[in-house]
């Protein structure tokens, strides 16, 4: 059936967007009437259930979002600096109850008490005044550390358009195989966790026979604590762009395609900017540069759902259908967007891809650490005394960031929750055991990710934190299989009981719920979740010991 309505939603490409048209009809009220979308239904040939089951699932299309004016932050972060309680009674001094909403996430974890007002992110002090920015919105820029250790691969300052895009020039006079042996010779892999070579997408599409090909970049990758992706978008936009566009020679597409997170309007409006830039500058549309290569951008507002960084649910909430994650075979190299051959990778994967074609993929692969080549991202929450976002060299000792570039913690932390929701709970005492690249956290039971930092302080109930991760997961899993669907709103009951009863869990029914979402799920959110929750078990068990049988 997905199959059936992708080809369905093809049939009008970009020039009328289901989703985008969801989004429209959601402005005025936070919600798209059952008239507007019995309309779209007929509009584009879709059924009313197919329609409202999509409207259903986002946080800003809901019904739930009816009538809201301001949303706070319930990302880990904020989550773990204690300052979202007293941010709401601020809020609730120019808002009704009923007009207070939540978004996941703002990308604000440098200094926490984040919300988000008219299309407009703030934090910090920023509630303080509040009664102002209601009578006249206005952009309060946040501001955070941002260096290098190493090489300065994403860090670099950006010179000017027709000086930067030299290198797109120099790439259209080389064959795509060469550009694509150069990027096999990087070694480079996917930043978002995986870890996947992107050569090898590339490949994979380029050999795949179809009149139309995409390039797809996966902005909605909103692990919380994680802001390196913003970062990326709102100041460093070009080598997004740039690598989309080479990607797109490389792979024979056309059409790039930014689906960007609706917790980051900022980088909505500076990634446009961008693009519109580029129009000007003629180095987009039909045979760029006097080549024979031709390509455009179309950037797609999301709508709020954790899931769709999950590269096939993204393809899908594009097509305007429900992000559900599809089977895999086929891959989206082969079966993608409107079911053509499509390559997704995330904004730090294709922001690197202008630095290897310009220096050389052998120049890359020489910074970092064994398969782990080139440098990383790191984003340090409020709970460092210098918080921002430090680019890396892969194999970076962990202990560097933390310590020296971090300069070390404010509180006494007991725990770090690095690469998302999904990643590893790492326990200080393993701090020195850990590089920052691929191999060493997966040979340590972490994981790298997005090699966000969420610091877990001492004073913290880790109860709290692990019932807040399966919450999480329950209210962000796409319902496709049961393993995660059922699996993660079973261990938010277990939880909540024992926190708030007498009730003890049973160790063997943890461990093997953990295992059965796992094994089980289709993808990482279900599949993901499990780690950090083993590696609460394992590291700081005697805190958790009151909440088991023993």
């Amino acid at each position: 059936m997905s199959k059936n309505l992708g080809e369905l939603a093809g049939r009008k490409g970009f020039h009328a967007n289901l989703f985008e048209s969801l989004g429209v009809a959601a402005q005025e009220t936070g919600t798209p009437s059952r008239e507007r979308m019995e309309e779209l239904s007929k509009e584009f040939l879709m059924g009313k259930a197919n329609v409202f089951g999509t409207a259903s699932f986002y946080d800003f299309l809901k019904e739930d979002n009816k009538g809201k004016k301001v949303y706070v932050c319930n990302g880990s972060a904020c989550l773990t600096a204690g300052t979202q309680d007293a941010l709401k009674e601020k809020l609730g001094a120019a808002f009704a109850a009923d007009e207070i909403g939540e978004m996941c996430c703002l990308g604000r974890c440098h200094e926490n008490s984040a919300f988000n007002y008219k299309g407009t992110n703030y934090s910090g002090n920023a509630a303080e005044k509040i009664q102002e920015i209601k009578k006249q919105p206005s952009k309060i820029e946040d501001s955070y550390t941002v260096a290098s250790y190493g090489t300065a691969v994403l860090t670099a300052t950006f010179s000017t358009i027709k000086e930067y895009y030299q290198t797109l020039a120099s790439a259209l006079k080389q064959s795509p195989e060469t550009l694509l042996a150069g990027l096999k010779e990087s070694g480079l892999r996917g930043r978002g966790g995986a870890g996947f070579p992107i050569a090898f997408k590339l490949e994979s599409c380029r050999n795949t026979a179809g009149n139309q090909k995409f390039i797809v970049c996966n902005a909605d990758e909103g692990d919380p604590g994680a802001y390196s992706d913003r970062y990326l978008m709102e100041h460093q936009p070009h080598s997004i762009l740039l690598g989309m566009m080479i990607a797109g020679y490389i792979a024979g597409a056309d059409t790039g395609v930014l689906y960007i997170r609706a917790e980051y309007p900022e980088s909505q409006l500076v990634m446009q900017q961008a693009i519109d830039d580029l129009v000007k500058e003629n180095l987009l549309g039909d045979h760029i540069l006097g080549s024979a290569f031709c390509f455009k951008f179309k950037l797609i507002r999301a709508m709020g759902a954790y899931i769709c960084g999950e590269e096939t649910a993204l393809l899908s909430s594009i097509e305007g259908q429900r992000p559900e994650v599809r089977v895999r075979p086929p891959y989206p190299t082969q079966e993608g967007l409107f079911n053509k051959p499509t390559v997704v990778n995330n904004v730090e994967t294709l922001a690197c891809i202008p630095y290897i074609i310009q220096h050389g993929g052998k120049q890359f692969a020489s910074i970092g650490k064994g398969k782990s080549t080139g440098t990383k991202l790191v984003s340090l929450d409020g709970y460092f005394k210098k918080p921002g976002i430090y680019e890396v060299d892969m194999g970076t000792p962990l202990d560097m960031v933390v310590n020296e570039l971090g300069g070390g913690f404010t509180a006494k932390i007991k725990a770090m929750h690095i690469g998302g929701p999904l990643g590893g709970l790492v326990p200080v005492h393993k701090i020195k055991d850990l590089t920052v690249d691929f191999e060493s956290f997966n040979q340590n039971g972490f994981l790298l990710g997005h090699a966000s930092i969420v610091c877990i302080p001492e004073h913290f109930p880790l109860i709290d934190y692990l019932e807040h991760l399966f919450a999480f997961t329950a209210h962000e899993s796409c319902g496709k299989c049961f393993p995660c669907r059922l699996g993660s709103t079973r261990g938010y009951e277990l939880i909540n009981k024992a926190r708030t009863s007498d009730y003890k869990i049973e160790r063997q029914l943890m461990n093997d719920l953990v295992e059965t979402m796992e094994t089980g799920s289709l993808c990482a959110l279900g599949g993901g979740l499990p780690l950090p929750i083993k590696n609460a078990m394992q590291y700081i068990d005697e805190e958790l010991k009151p909440y088991f049988k023993s």
